[in-house]
Parts: C-alpha cells; sequence; structure tokens
C-alpha cells in the first residue's frame, strides 16, 4: 500500500536523523554447522568465506556455473556455526545449492527463517540504541556482529551500512524487541522509507534490481561481494574474465526522474532500448528516482525515455548527490 508523502516525509526524517525501527524477519534465514562448513562455502559463493574470523561477515553471490547470479546473502561466522541470511525469493535456490553440493563435507543445514526475528534499525542513533549506549562493543566494519542481550532477549547485533540489525534468537520474542526499542526512542518506519534510503545509496535487491542474467560486475557489486584471490568457486572464470580482460555491455546507474514511473519501464536512448528500470521510490531529498541496469552507451548524464506515458530521467551516477 502507498504510504503518503507526508508519512513518508516524517519517516524518513527518523531514518536520516534518529532511528528508524523496520521489521526485516521475513529474509530467509539458514544456518551452516560442521567443521567442514566454511570450507564447503569457500567453494560455492564469490567472497571469501575462509578469511572471517568469528564476530566478523561478509557479502557475497552465489551464481550459475556461467556466473550469473542465482541470488545474494550475507554471511555471519558466530564460531560454532555459520549464518545466513538472504531474500525470501533467493531462499529456495541458495537451500538447493547447499543441499546438492554439500555431499562430501562435514556440514550441516539448520533451518531458521521461521525460528528467528530480525529487526533493522536504520539511522545514526541505530547502534546506541541496539547496544544500549556500549557502542564500543561492536566493530565499525559493515557485518561486524556479536551476541549480546536487548529486553533480556538473546539477540545477534550485526552491523549494517546503515545501522544495526538485531537477529532474534527466538521468533516469539521479536515483539518484546520491538516495543523496548520503541520504547528507547525508535520510530517505526515502513518499507517504502527504508527503501527509499537503499536506493538513494545505490544498493541493489535481489528480486527487483538483480536476477538470474546478471553478473555481479554489472551490479558494481565487486568491491563488496567478490574476492579475487581466494580460489576456485562456482562461476568464477566468468567473474575473473570480466574483471581482468572484459568490460560490461551494463552498469547500474541511477535515473532521476522526471515524474514516479513503474519497476520493469522500459529506458530508451533514442530509439533503442537500454535497460529497465528496478527499485523505484519518491524521494524525499531527491524527487522520484530509480535504479536500473544500463547499457553503457546511456553514459552518465544521459536524457533517457521511461515507459509509455512521457516519462524522462537523466541518468546519474551512484549514490545520489554524490
Amino acid at each position: 500500500m502507498p504510504v503518503a508523502a507526508d508519512s513518508l516525509a516524517t519517516e524518513y526524517g527518523a531514518i536520516t536523523e534518529a532511528c528508524g525501527l523496520f521489521d526485516r524477519s521475513e529474509r530467509g534465514k539458514l544456518a551452516l554447522t560442521g567443521a567442514g562448513a566454511a570450507e564447503f562455502l569457500q567453494g560455492q559463493v564469490t567472497n571469501d568465506v575462509a578469511g572471517l574470523a568469528e564476530g566478523q561477515g561478509c557479502y557475497a553471490a552465489f551464481l550459475t556455473p556461467k556466473g550469473k547470479m542465482l541470488g545474494d546473502l550475507r554471511i555471519l561466522d558466530a564460531g560454532e556455526e555459520l549464518l545466513l541470511d538472504t531474500e525470501r525469493s533467493a531462499l529456495q535456490e541458495l537451500f538447493n545449492m547447499i543441499r546438492r553440493f554439500r555431499v562430501g563435507y562435514d556440514v550441516e543445514l539448520q533451518k531458521r527463517t521461521l525460528e528467528r526475528g530480525l529487526l533493522s534499525l536504520v539511522g545514526p542513533d541505530a547502534a546506541v540504541l541496539a547496544l544500549a549506549g556500549n557502542v564500543s562493543e561492536l566493530g565499525s566494519e559493515e557485518h561486524a556482529h556479536l551476541a549480546t542481550e536487548l529486553a533480556g532477549v538473546p539477540v545477534r547485533a550485526i552491523r549494517t551500512d546503515v545501522g544495526v540489525d538485531l537477529l532474534i534468537e527466538e521468533a516469539g520474542s521479536t515483539v518484546d524487541v520491538a516495543d523496548a526499542l520503541r520504547d528507547a526512542g525508535a520510530v517505526p518506519v515502513s518499507e517504502a522509507a527504508v527503501e527509499c534510503l537503499r536506493i538513494e545509496r545505490g544498493r541493489p535487491r535481489y528480486g527487483i534490481d538483480l536476477d538470474d542474467t546478471v553478473i555481479p560486475q554489472e551490479a558494481g557489486l565487486n568491491a563488496r561481494a567478490v574476492s579475487f584471490t581466494k580460489g576456485c568457486y562456482v562461476g568464477q572464470e566468468t567473474v575473473a574474465r570480466l574483471h581482468y580482460r572484459g568490460k560490461p555491455n551494463r552498469a547500474l546507474r541511477g535515473l532521476a526522474l522526471s515524474a514516479p514511473a513503474h519497476t520493469g519501464d522500459a529506458l530508451r536512448l533514442g530509439e533503442r532500448t537500454v535497460g529497465r528500470l528496478g527499485s523505484v521510490a519518491v524521494s524525499p531529498r531527491f524527487g522520484p528516482i530509480a535504479l536500473a541496469l544500463v547499457r553503457r552507451e546511456a553514459e552518465n548524464g544521459a536524457q533517457v525515455s521511461v515507459g509509455e506515458d512521457g516519462v524522462t530521467a537523466t541518468v546519474a551516477a551512484l549514490p545520489f548527490g554524490a
């Protein structure tokens, strides 16, 4: 359901100036246990899992043999287990990959999607609220995490690019944790507000901006999601060849729109289709904006037409406002 502009502006103010609270419990959540868990995952995903220490994490993709994305995920080294979470739309593919290729490894798969809750605190005050002021306990790097308690409930605090996520040990306690955070000053916000900030920051989302036609470099994910020193993994040959020898035909770009538009709308440079809109938002700061994988002939600053309703857009570098 669309959020009214005045409500969105209020929520946007909370996540950019203080702290917004959003429930992400529907994300897919798994755990890998066993002595071979890290070794197994190292050969399946794009980032360096074996290089993680307890309390560290990384963002990664898992690919087809031809280097196309089947999904992306966050991986956390929690000592006795690796914690994974992913978009719900990619969960089945992740589950299938693990089940198919774990043969021969000492690794067990634990389903946690329904068993654990996940709350996001978004904004400059997030760490203070998540850790009751003990901010120094949590590493400053994205994906740093630690086990702690909030309102007497065991949680894992996880550093994000915009705040702190709280992985809640028992899903039934999610409401209690959320109530405590609201009492401490967190403002409940809608998905529209959180998505607006994500789009402004130029972070693509699997299932909207990314799918099984995308190679990580096209979406600007190499720096965040790909290790070029860790050794072999599924799809590595294509990813490495494109990185060292090639130039992708398209790249993730921002679109500053003349009016709101819709995910899937075609982008045209002259008579040629150069992409389709992915994530869209109406930003209180930047107005109507979007992300899209755009062919390289539509350079930053180019004017393109959008859809069939007379909307136009300027191709922009990411993040918006940079």
